[in-house]
């Protein structure tokens, strides 16, 4: 039976076909569920633990540190970034090849392409890095990690929206303009809840007021969420597009 599958007559076809439009909802809807997931495990099973901080306030969320560095919401995160990660370097790498055509004979555009590039995959690495290893195991790599995740997400979403305003002045299509639109609202949300975050962290170590640390992680969820939709942006320039698996030509076999 396994062997009538790559049969002569099938084998150079095609073995799975689907439309980016839901390869990329379903490379969101991973790390969002996932962390949605462990925010709610630690509110119902850990909430002492998970909302405890050094100043002994009373608190009222877990920053995300906190609710992915306990049982089992620890597993539950590292599963969905697991999953994650893999199409995440592939789309940047889509990305390049995009902006590489679109920008062949525009030197700085093609430098930031590349510099965008670097970013992508910098934000993805630093992301699985404070995802597998816990502020509860080893605090500075946890730290590092996580720097590096917000340092690159945020010039990656800059380079983006640079890049996407030079196309958007070249109209070509309603879906990239309506795409550029929403990268830049995205990327000024993210930065004011980033600063308004780092805002209440340094608010809440200073003065250890109550409540104060939860809106630092209201905010640090809302710093996460607007970087996962700015992603999720990839649905409009790839709508039409299909992610392939298939198997090479005969004559490319070695």
């Amino acid at each position: 039976m396994l062997q009538g599958l790559y049969s002569n007559l099938d084998r150079d076809r095609p073995l799975i076909r689907l439309p980016f439009t839901r390869f990329a909802v379903v490379t969101v809807l991973l790390p969002l569920t996932g962390l949605l997931a462990c925010i709610f495990t630690s509110l119902y099973y850990h909430f002492e633990d998970s909302t405890y901080t050094h100043c002994q306030v009373s608190n009222y969320l877990p920053s995300i540190s906190s609710a992915i560095s306990r049982e089992p919401e620890r597993y539950i995160w590292r599963s969905c970034i697991g999953l994650h990660s893999a199409p995440r370097y592939l789309v940047a790498v889509v990305y390049f090849n995009f902006y590489r055509q679109r920008f062949a004979a525009q030197l700085p555009e093609l430098l930031l392409s590349g510099l965008a590039l670097v970013c992508s995959l910098a934000e993805n690495t630093g992301l699985v890095l404070l995802s597998y290893v816990a502020s509860t195991e080893t605090y500075k790599v946890h730290k590092n990690g996580f720097i590096t995740f917000i340092a690159s997400s945020l010039l990656h979403m800059l380079i983006t929206c640079r890049l996407w305003y030079v196309i958007r002045r070249n109209y070509v299509s309603q879906e990239e303009v309506t795409s550029y639109l929403w990268k830049l609202r995205l990327f000024l949300f993210n930065v004011g809840c980033f600063a308004a975050a780092a805002y209440f962290f340094r608010r809440h170590n200073k003065f250890c007021e109550t409540g104060v640390y939860t809106l630092f992680a209201a905010f640090e969820y809302l710093v996460v969420f607007s970087n996962m939709a700015f992603h999720m942006t990839a649905f409009w320039d790839f709508g039409s597009t299909e992610v392939m698996v298939a198997t090479l030509p005969e004559g490319k076999r070695y």
